[in-house]
């Protein structure tokens, strides 16, 4: 017994096509955007560290007021514990910090904005919020465990952790004669000292950080595009919901072409002359002198549609003149309802004058 398989079942279900537009708009209403949380991570690090670049003298002046106000705390510290004393000097302590951090975190803040808006765009949705069932199915959630995306961020994280670390091992290597010198410095030096080796220190870490950023946003987008991929199949139906069935559409053409045919014969037997190939076409004319300044076409067709007109007109006694210059002209240069040129006044206005002379005769 021979068994025959249609391979192209099995070509429909690949997701082989490229998105639509209409895809990546329902991807993002639905919260699926491209967004590398390492390019976030890495420039809010990048902007709090320019920040605290130029911001650094500040800081380390407000630091050292602040130290200093511990330091003389100590010093009287019985003073310190009395009630209205620990309040003041609680409060004060708190305000100096505040003022200290508080800038940092602000830059960092808008940071985070600013990234995340070039990532994404401005985008609010509720549909993330949803409860989805597959999300506490164990068998899915093993699934999810060991798909490729978690493999890829378990990797990630490796590299993190081993390329911080081995910058981390080889600065300390390279500067721990000046990180053991430290100590031994007066307060003013050791902070200064201090803020040159964390700076340094920072620099190597935002550029491991940017490469890895660099690294996920590439993985990022291949991942975001290949899970918009979509088959032939969901492309055809998402044609037919935006743009409707072909053949539906193809059958209320016909229908309403129907209707339209239907009303046209009806108006013949309101015409007062039918102007023929003789075989071809077949245009009905009419001339209301109260409604309209010259002749209009009241019906037009050629082949079946003119030999109706032609049948219409013969039972309804409309005469029939044959002119197959002018019907030419007519059919092509006049819609339905629409008014003859000028240019072709003069010749229909013979057919009328026939017409109507045929009429006078009777």
């Amino acid at each position: 017994m021979d068994f025959k398989i249609n391979l192209q079942l099995f070509a429909d279900a690949e997701k082989t096509e490229k998105p639509t537009p209409k895809k990546r708009r329902d991807a993002r209403e639905e919260g699926q955007v491209l967004q590398s949380r390492e390019v976030t991570a890495a420039f809010i690090l990048l902007a709090s560290f320019l920040f605290l670049r130029f911001y650094g003298k500040y800081f380390i002046s407000s630091l050292m007021k602040y130290m200093t106000n511990v330091y003389n705390t100590i010093e009287n510290i019985d003073l310190y514990f009395h009630e209205n004393n620990l309040i003041i000097g609680f409060t004060k302590n708190i305000a100096v910090f505040m003022g200290i951090i508080f800038p940092i975190l602000l830059i960092a803040f808008i940071s985070a904005l600013i990234i995340n808006y070039l990532q994404v765009g401005f985008l609010f949705t509720t549909k993330t919020l949803k409860i989805q069932l597959n999300r506490i199915n164990p068998i899915e959630g093993f699934k999810r465990l060991f798909s490729k995306r978690a493999l890829m961020e378990l990797l990630k994280s490796n590299l993190k952790i081993l390329l911080i670390g081995y910058t981390a091992y080889s600065f300390v290597k390279k500067n721990i004669l000046k990180i053991m010198e430290l100590p031994r410095l007066e307060t003013t030096i050791l902070l200064k000292n201090f803020a040159s080796l964390s700076f340094s220190f920072v620099i190597r870490i935002i550029i491991v950080l940017m490469v890895i950023a660099f690294m996920d946003y590439f993985f990022q987008w291949r991942e975001h595009e290949k899970n918009l991929m979509m088959t032939k199949h969901e492309i055809k139906e998402e044609y037919k919901q935006t743009e409707g069935d072909p053949l539906v559409k193809s059958k209320i053409r016909e229908k309403q072409r129907r209707i339209a045919m239907a009303r046209m014969i009806q108006e013949v037997p309101k015409a007062d002359v039918i102007i023929t190939n003789p075989t071809h076409i077949a245009i009905a004319i009419k001339y209301d002198i109260d409604s309209y300044e010259a002749p209009y076409v009241l019906a037009k067709g050629v082949d079946i549609i003119a030999e109706n007109i032609k049948n219409v007109g013969i039972e309804n006694s409309i005469p029939i003149v044959e002119n197959k210059a002018l019907a030419r002209a007519l059919y092509d240069t006049v819609d339905i309802g629409d008014m003859i040129p000028e240019e072709l006044y003069e010749a229909v206005a013979e057919v009328l004058a026939y017409v109507y002379s045929l009429k006078d005769n009777y």
